[in-house]
Formats: structure tokens, C-alpha cells, sequence
């Protein structure tokens, strides 16, 4: 091998150590370090060196894929990510990189053969691989644009793209190493219109490869709209049955309150007569009575009054101490469905961040208008782990915020999770009946 090869080809290696490591570790939202590019670089040197070393016994023909182990393996255990994750990202990885240089060998072996033994040549091969690697580049931005698991939500169905992943790199290794092992000195009519054939079907495999990843993108959407009409269809189930119950409440008050003249009669009798015991007899029983129609907690909302009543008294069997302070305004034209939403999947979210905590354990309610809006805050302890991924509740909630042209905010301070939810309760029901939560 002489100078300028050698040069050129440790230029290749240190450029792919530098783009891979980058793309893989924006692609699973991983942070690299210089010394992972560094490894990876010296890795690749001892490849290449074998690679020439043992080029009878084929060790070349496998290069490729031993690269993958070598990516996989740095994107496992440097990196930190999932073994499915990593074999995905080193097979866009390197795909994307070979592909790019196997554009440009068919555009070499067309312009190039005519070069040969001028000093032209040498300037065009640094050209031809700095265009690969600009071809690299805006692939890999594609890529990330079609495809980012820094937040995780995707993470779950990422298998499904490892055996597309595979052929299109085991296609592309069969092209190299059967049209380009051994570059062309001269060039035929017939040679031409090969290279011109692999130039478009390799075009076209990245075309297929980002057509892949879109298609990949919408399953993934299609999942995610799934799992929130499911959890939207169960809490509407949910919310129902807390209306029917308070609808049923009402109605038992209603008769207790049109009862409550002939009680007060026959107490009255009772006391008349000195019948005092059977007097008190019969206060205790209207007291246990009326006390069954009260909730426990009262906002003036009779739906949010029961569920508040369920879903505390869960909280309270936990351990879980709670403070309410929270009284909802008349009139506000927020729907009760919406309500329950709200403070469903965030009551659901606070007990059980609590259950995860070992010290104090509380759970604090507050609501307060300002102006045309009105500002509901869920307090509860947690533990000092980082916050998962923002989950279906929390989606939801956001969803009906969005709907009364509020907002919601999480925050966490030392072992505090808050949640805020804003809305506007200004707005006419008619205004926001066409929208859907």
C-alpha cells in the first residue's frame, strides 16, 4: 500500500469512527464521549489490519459485519443502551455508511478508469470520499429527522425495524464486495451500464430505507393512538360510573329531604310523650342516614366529590396523608368527564409516586382562580429517582388543557413532584364542544 493510500484510508476510518459514534448516540439520546470515538478508531485500525493481513482466508469478506459487532457491542456497554436498541443503530450505522461509498464507487468506476496513472487522480479519490461522507451526513440527519428515541416513546417497537435493517445491509455488503472488491482499470459499454444500474439501485435502497423508517413512524403513531383511545375508553367508562353515582346520590337526598318533614314529626311526637331513649334511638338513625348522603370531601362538583371520596380514601389506606383545599367554580363550563379526567390520572400518578417513597408520604390538592382562568395543583412526595417518560395520564391531561386553551407544567423540586393544570374557564361551551380531549 503506498503513502497516499494509507493516508486515505486512515482518513476513512477516523471520519466513520466520528459519524457513527455521533448518529448512534443522537439517535438513542445518549451522550458520547471523545474516547468512545477514540476506541472505536483503533478498533476499526486492527479490522482493517486484518483484514489485509488474512485477505486469502476471506477475514475481508466478513469485515462488514464484524464492524456491526464492534458498533453493537460499543452502543451496549459504553453507551448504555438496550440490545435490541444497539443492534438497530449499528446497522443504520454502518448501512448508511456503505451505502454512501457504494453511490460513490459507482460514480468512480465510471469517471475514474480514465484517471488511472494521472495526477488528477489522487485530488478526485479525496473529493469522492469527502462526498460520501457529505451523502453519510445528510442521511443520518434524514434518519433523525424520520426517527429520534431520545424521548423513549418508540423504544418498545424498535425490533421491528432490525430485520428490514439486516437486508438492506447484507444486500448492499453482497454489491461491494462483488462490483467494487477490485476497482475497474477500464470501462466498457457494457461495464458502464452495470455501474449505472448499481448506482440507481443503491439510490433507490436508501430511498426504501427512509420510506421504512416513515412507515415505521406512522406503526408507532398508530400504537400510541391505540393505547390513548384504550385508556381515553376505559376512563370515560370510569367517569360514567362516578355520574351515575352521584346522580343516584342526589336522587337519595332528594327523597330524604322530602321525607325529612314526617322524621321531624315523629320526633317530635317522640319528645312530646317523654319518650327520650326511643327519641334518641331514632336521631341516631337519622343521623347515620344523612351522613351516608355527605361526601367526604366537598369542591362543589358532586362528581368530582366522589371520586375525590374514592380515590383518597385509597390513598389514606396506603398511609398517605392528604390535604384538599379546592373549591371548584359554578358555572365554569368545564365539562365533569373532563374534570375526571384531570384529577383521575393525576390522583392515579400521586399515589403512586408515594408508594415508592419511604419517608413522609402526602398528597396536597389546592385550586385557585385567576381571572378567566382557573389553576389546579397536584402536590405528592417522591422518591429522588429521575421522572420517567410523561405516560398516557399525563398525555390525557394535557389533552383536556389543551382543549379549555390552558396548559400543564410538571415540575420537581428535591422530593416534590407538582402538576399544574391550567384552564380557562371563561370560555362558552359551545366554543369548545367541537373539540375532543
Amino acid at each position: 500500500m503506498d503513502y497516499y493510500s494509507f493516508c486515505l484510508d486512515a482518513f476513512s476510518l477516523a471520519g466513520q469512527s466520528m459519524i457513527h459514534i455521533l448518529f448512534i448516540s443522537r439517535f438513542t439520546g445518549k451522550k458520547q464521549k471523545v474516547w468512545h470515538i477514540v476506541i472505536y478508531f483503533f478498533l476499526l485500525c486492527m479490522l482493517e489490519w486484518l483484514a489485509g493481513r488474512f485477505a486469502i482466508t476471506g477475514l475481508s469478506g466478513i469485515g462488514a459485519f464484524i464492524e456491526l459487532l464492534i458498533l453493537c457491542g460499543m452502543s451496549r456497554f459504553l453507551l448504555g443502551n438496550s440490545g435490541t436498541l444497539s443492534w438497530v443503530a449499528a446497522v443504520l450505522a454502518i448501512y448508511i455508511t456503505q451505502l454512501s461509498f457504494g453511490i460513490i464507487n459507482s460514480a468512480e468506476a465510471m469517471a475514474f478508469p480514465g484517471l488511472i496513472g494521472k495526477p488528477l487522480l489522487y485530488p478526485m479519490l479525496l473529493l469522492a470520499t469527502l462526498a460520501a461522507f457529505a451523502i453519510s451526513a445528510g442521511s443520518y440527519k434524514l434518519v433523525l429527522k424520520f426517527l429520534s428515541l431520545a424521548e423513549d416513546s418508540q423504544t418498545p417497537y424498535i425490533g421491528l425495524l432490525l430485520f428490514p435493517g439486516l437486508f438492506f445491509f447484507t444486500a448492499e455488503q453482497y454489491i461491494l464486495h462483488t462490483s467494487y472488491h477490485i476497482p475497474p482499470s477500464t470501462l466498457s459499454l457494457a461495464e458502464a451500464g452495470k455501474h449505472t444500474a448499481l448506482l440507481f439501485l443503491q439510490i433507490l435502497g436508501l430511498g426504501a430505507l427512509l420510506c421504512t423508517l416513515y412507515a415505521y413512524r406512522r406503526i408507532c403513531w398508530g400504537f400510541q393512538a391505540q393505547a390513548a383511545l384504550s385508556s381515553l375508553s376505559q376512563a370515560s367508562q370510569a367517569q360514567k360510573i362516578y355520574i351515575a353515582e352521584a346522580q343516584l346520590r342526589y336522587e337519595q337526598t332528594k327523597a330524604f329531604r322530602h321525607d325529612i318533614k314526617n322524621h321531624l314529626s315523629v320526633l317530635d311526637g317522640l319528645l312530646k310523650n317523654g319518650r327520650l331513649e326511643e327519641g334518641r334511638a331514632y336521631l341516631e338513625k337519622l343521623e347515620i342516614t344523612s351522613s351516608g348522603l355527605s361526601f367526604p370531601y366537598q369542591t362543589g362538583n358532586t362528581v368530582v366529590d366522589i371520586l375525590l371520596g374514592e380515590k383518597l380514601s385509597l390513598a389514606e389506606a396506603e398511609g398517605i396523608m392528604v390535604e384538599l383545599s379546592l373549591l371548584l367554580p359554578e358555572s365554569c363550563g368545564i365539562d365533569d368527564f373532563d374534570l375526571c379526567v384531570i384529577v383521575a390520572n393525576a390522583l392515579d400518578n400521586a399515589i403512586h409516586a408515594c408508594q415508592s417513597v419511604e419517608g413522609d408520604k402526602i398528597i396536597r390538592i389546592t385550586g385557585e382562580r385567576q381571572g378567566d382562568f382557573y389553576l389546579l395543583t397536584f402536590e405528592n412526595a417522591c422518591s429522588s429517582k429521575a421522572l420517567p417518560p410523561a405516560g398516557i395520564g399525563l398525555t390525557n391531561i394535557r389533552t383536556v388543557a389543551e382543549k379549555y386553551h390552558g396548559a400543564m407544567l410538571t415540575e420537581k423540586a428535591d422530593l416534590r413532584f407538582s402538576l399544574h393544570v391550567l384552564l380557562n374557564i371563561s370560555l362558552h361551551p359551545e366554543s369548545i364542544s367541537g373539540r375532543k380531549p
